[in-house]
């Protein structure tokens, strides 16, 4: 083992624990000067302490790997090109700040993701003032600030989905089948009355009313779909009190945010408990991880699927790192969640060279890619296209690309890189968006990286696209 240095993160741990140093040196057996020392960087990591602090925390020993950091690295190179923010850092300078400083480099990243949320919606304000007088405006975006809540939990809520996984353990205890009885617990335990309604209104799936205790419910959905709806409603049910405790945590800064958070964490708790995380995470690693075989084992949908598998990082039981994308033929990203350290930027869009977007024109197709970062780091990217047909004629169906990925590290244990030869296999070069990417001769450049102006005299003879407005 080469040596390491681990100081910052193991602060960070102690600290996240409430320990002192003198009661995690007990815990570690070890002498309370020698924690200090590794604390402060001045003695090495061994396998021994390494394997023992795995023990203590429930982490494993990827959590102290340099690799780990790609994520908050790329965040905070995002934040320099911001020439608002007026710094002039190159990448080795962050990642050394990134691995003696985690907690500061984070609380960068945050403050100019609030920096930026906050100007956004001042503009939008005086734009709305000048318009029609009023000058209102919430200064925060509640999709965003739910999406860095789980982003920043790795999308894995531990509590939460071990309490999922007792009430369907306690489910099954008297019946085997699952989702018939999370349908009659609403109805026995609950005195919840379910019924079908055929005039919800376009694109209302399901209506609760918790004065009535009435649960209405469109016709016309799968048996994936209905389910995952009563376990939603379950969980708030069941364990609302939780759920307004993990968002009370998340210390949001709306009421919108809240309740966004309300639902995800509901719609969170409804996949825990359709597909168990010790039974799913068992099966999905003796299929290696193979999507399809997946759906069809459990009954459910390709992307529920996906999503699943995003979310399996309970420590000590961990599963692959995936990375989780919903787009739409427009670029859209409606959804994303990650457990890895690929980076979704929020100042650019995504990369047309990414296979995600590709799948479109192979409609059901899985397709495979191998895909490579401007830092360097690879990933084994699985996408495919899901359709949700119309409930009526006349009504437009929608259509989606899945994207799944994980780091090239971790490939070796997916079905989807059989045939690859992972250590020289070619890279596609993609980036986080084009107003975050360096790679100056992409062919698929639209815009200058942010805070990079072009030189319009170095293209004399061959002007970029993005420059002929």
């Amino acid at each position: 083992m080469a040596k390491t240095y681990v100081g910052a993160r193991l602060r960070q741990l102690r600290n996240e624990r409430g320990m002192s140093q003198a009661a995690l040196a007990k815990s570690l057996e070890i002498s309370a000067s020698y924690l200090n020392q590794i604390e402060h960087d001045v003695r090495p990591l061994t396998v021994p302490v390494l394997l023992r602090i795995g023990e203590v925390f429930g982490v494993d020993t990827t959590f102290f790997s340099s690799q780990d950091d790609t994520r908050l690295i790329a965040e905070l190179q995002e934040v320099s090109l911001d020439e608002e923010m007026g710094i002039t850092a190159d990448v080795h300078e962050i990642a050394e700040m990134v691995t003696a400083h985690p907690t500061l480099a984070r609380a960068l990243v945050n403050m100019h993701r609030r920096y930026r949320n906050t100007t956004a919606q001042l503009a939008a304000a005086t734009e709305e003032r000048y318009s029609d007088g009023s000058g209102s405006g919430s200064i925060s975006k509640p999709h965003e600030e739910v999406r860095d809540y789980f982003y920043e939990r790795q999308n894995y809520l531990d509590e939460l989905d071990r309490a999922a996984e007792d009430l369907t353990a306690r489910m099954r205890f008297h019946r085997g089948d699952v989702a018939g009885e999370i349908g009659r617990r609403l109805t026995a335990v609950h005195e919840v009355q379910i019924i079908e309604r055929i005039d919800l209104g376009d694109n209302v799936l399901h209506r609760y009313d918790p004065d009535r205790r009435v649960l209405e419910i469109a016709p016309h959905l799968s048996g994936g779909q209905r389910i995952f709806k009563f376990a939603a409603e379950l969980a708030y049910l069941e364990y609302g009190d939780l759920i307004e405790k993990l968002v009370d945590e998340g210390n949001f800064t709306s009421d919108s945010s809240r309740k966004l958070a309300m639902l995800g964490l509901a719609n969170y708790f409804a996949a825990a408990t359709v597909l168990p995380y010790t039974r799913f995470h068992e099966v999905a690693e003796d299929y290696r991880y193979d999507i399809e075989r997946l759906s069809a084992f459990f009954s459910q949908s390709y992307e529920t699927i996906c999503h699943r598998l995003s979310t399996l990082q309970r420590p000590k039981q961990r599963g692959v790192p995936f990375s989780f994308v919903r787009v739409d033929r427009a670029g859209n990203m409606s959804k994303r969640q990650s457990a890895t350290g690929f980076h979704f930027s929020s100042s650019g869009g995504t990369c047309p060279l990414w296979n995600v977007y590709e799948t479109f024109a192979y409609p059901g197709k899985i397709m495979t890619q191998i895909a490579q970062m401007p830092d360097g780091h690879k990933y084994l990217w699985v996408a495919r296209t899901v359709e949700r047909r119309a409930a009526r004629y006349g009504q437009p169906g929608k259509t989606f690309a899945i994207g799944l990925g994980c780091e090239l590290r971790h490939a070796g244990r997916v079905v989807y890189a059989d045939g690859i030869d992972l250590q020289d296999a070619n890279a596609t070069p993609i980036g986080a968006g084009c107003r975050v990417c360096e790679r100056a001769n992409c062919p698929q450049r639209a815009f200058p990286p942010l805070g990079k102006e072009l030189d319009i005299s170095e293209h004399r003879s061959s002007v970029s696209p993005y420059v002929l407005r």
